[in-house]
């Protein structure tokens, strides 16, 4: 990570040819922050908190529909329909998918809609019609249980109006990419209510900025948001945590296990490399979604956990109710499942599966090292996960923040999070791996 310039740009425009992984390399430049900006940083935040909420509504009723899923566990609705269900379901969504790709670009023209090629290779440009529409159709057919991260619409739809206001204000380059990367991560902040998470990952992961230039107008778009949204979406943890004790076995597990949650995360980031690689084009694009989704409705019916973005998945193994044959099962088929998902040409989000894979790998690693050391099943699970998603975004800060927001604790797991996300990022950076984000940007 690279720290803040020390002098400021006002408006003006400094340029720097995009690297391919930005907070490994160079960071953005910070512009001087004016009254006007400041201004548009609180409506971010506004507008960043409002469309979080309403994608979210727009999510659970797409759940609703497709499985009458009111509140609570999607697995334990998606485990009350019958398998037929779960097939024709998923292939309901890969048509959905399909065919909205076909009515976004005949109602917005050609362009692209990803938040990390806007900020590092577009200048935080983002079509607000397209952006939106690709985030509308990324929550439907999440919550018809897509296995994609519901992340990705909330980020699209944050930067992409942060970016309209700047450009409406007239602001110059340096701030339309800073607002538009403080409107992702507030987008993402309200919907897991991860406001310091939120503002770390616009600072570590999209921007390779740690400077107070620029941490301040993140943390207050990622704050504003977050308060908004509680006006509609939950304000508790999103993960229910046991009561988990600090013990030598766990500090020690921590250790042991951040290599390999490092070459866990590189295996990711290549798979999805490869998938966004490899994605159809053209009339393909349509139909491509069909036949992904369906094999993987076809899979959810001995495995009803790989439908959705992976939340339940975790929330099993913090309760240690997966034993070791699933949890292998669904450790080799959630990447595929939300890879073919991608590569089919969905649009989704990867920060829940990524979640997801790395508490599965901690859970069925703590499950053979408590039968000779015993620890609590819940820290291994958190553990892992934590080890993977810093490694796979490159963000080891955001990655320790965002896990101790998303469970509420703090004091307990601290030491062991550190250990493991160090030789998670170590071994990832030696074996030169981009993030999640810059693994999808288009070649040159």
């Amino acid at each position: 990570m690279g720290g803040g310039r020390g002098g400021g740009l006002g408006g003006g425009e400094a340029r720097r040819a995009p690297s391919e992984q930005p907070n490994l390399v160079a960071p953005v430049d910070v512009p001087a922050l004016s009254v006007r900006f400041w201004v548009l940083v609180v409506a971010t935040g506004v507008m960043a908190g409002l469309a979080g909420t309403a994608l979210m509504w727009l999510l659970y009723t797409a759940a609703h529909l497709t499985y009458s899923y009111r509140s609570g566990s999607f697995l334990a609705a998606v485990e009350q329909v019958g398998a037929a269900h779960r097939v024709v379901a998923l292939a309901a969504a890969g048509a959905v998918a399909g065919g909205g790709w076909w009515l976004v670009r005949w109602w917005t023209g050609p362009g692209g809609s990803e938040v990390s090629t806007a900020l590092w290779r577009d200048e935080g440009r983002l079509p607000l019609r397209r952006s939106l529409s690709t985030a509308v159709l990324s929550v439907v057919i999440v919550g018809m249980g897509a296995s994609l991260g519901r992340e990705a619409a909330p980020r699209l739809a944050g930067a992409a109006l942060a970016a309209r206001v700047c450009d409406w204000a007239g602001m110059g380059t340096a701030h339309r990419r800073l607002l538009a990367a403080c409107g992702a991560g507030a987008g993402m902040a309200c919907v897991y209510n991860v406001p310091l998470g939120g503002a770390l990952l616009t600072l570590e992961a999209m921007l390779g900025v740690l400077s107070l230039r620029s941490a301040l107008p993140a943390l207050a778009a990622s704050c504003i948001a977050t308060v908004v949204s509680w006006v509609a979406l939950p304000t508790g943890p999103t993960y229910r945590m046991p009561d988990i004790a600090l013990s030598a076995s766990l500090i020690v597990f921590a250790v042991v296990l951040g290599p390999f949650a490092g070459l866990v995360a590189v295996g990711w980031v290549r798979l999805i490399r490869l998938a966004h690689a490899h994605r159809p084009s053209g009339w393909r694009l349509v139909v491509a979604p069909l036949p992904a989704f369906t094999a993987v409705g076809a899979l959810a019916v001995l495995y009803p956990q790989l439908l959705g973005n992976g939340k339940d998945i975790v929330q099993l193994t913090l309760d240690a109710r997966l034993a070791a044959p699933t949890l292998v099962a669904l450790l080799l088929l959630k990447p595929i499942a939300t890879a073919g998902s991608l590569g089919s040409g969905a649009a989704g989000g990867l920060f829940t599966p990524t979640v997801a894979t790395g508490a599965l790998l901690g859970s069925l690693a703590g499950q053979g090292w408590a039968h000779a050391w015993p620890a609590t099943a819940a820290g291994f699970a958190v553990v892992g996960a934590a080890a993977v998603l810093a490694a796979a975004m490159q963000a080891p800060v955001a990655a320790v923040v965002l896990m101790l927001e998303l469970t509420h604790t703090i004091d307990v797991l601290m030491v062991p999070l550190l250990l493991a996300v160090t030789g998670a990022v170590l071994v990832s950076r030696r074996l030169d791996t981009p993030s999640i984000y810059s693994a999808r940007l288009p070649t040159q």
